[in-house]
């Protein structure tokens, strides 16, 4: 009997700081595959991986960042938020200092002040994941 279960993935809302500690924003990357748009930086979960190892793995691979998770901020699991296959997405508050460059499977990675987020441009769910992150904050 085959066991079909949704994929799990992590999502990272990386809030990047400058050397000086001050906020300069959200780092948000623009995808390389379709969907094409822009994301929150995430990926999927390798078997025998912890959720929260896997967090900062995708964050270094797609911002080239080392990120500090803060909190989880929430599990978003609608059938419909990827249009590939079912994805159950744990996201993760995160913080990190420097500069981002896109790797992987980001063709670039960008900081947007809060007040500049190109909601159009976004795809997935990840505009309701911001959407829900900026009514907490």
């Amino acid at each position: 009997m085959e066991i079909k279960t949704p994929r799990v993935a992590v999502d990272g809302i990386v809030k990047l700081f400058g050397e000086d500690g001050k906020f300069k924003g959200i780092v948000l990357v623009d995808r390389k595959y379709h969907p094409h748009g822009l994301a929150l930086p995430g990926g999927f979960v390798d078997i025998g991986e912890k959720v929260e190892d896997a967090l900062v793995r995708e964050m270094r691979e797609e911002t080239s960042l080392n990120v500090k998770i803060e909190s989880i901020h929430g599990v978003y699991s609608d059938p419909e938020r990827d249009p590939r296959f079912h994805t159950v997405s744990i996201v993760f508050v995160c913080s990190a200092v420097g500069s981002p460059k896109g790797g992987d499977d980001a063709k670039e990675a960008r900081v947007y002040k809060l007040e500049d987020i190109p909601f159009e441009r976004i795809v997935f769910d990840h505009g309701k994941i911001l959407q829900d992150y900026l009514k907490k904050i």
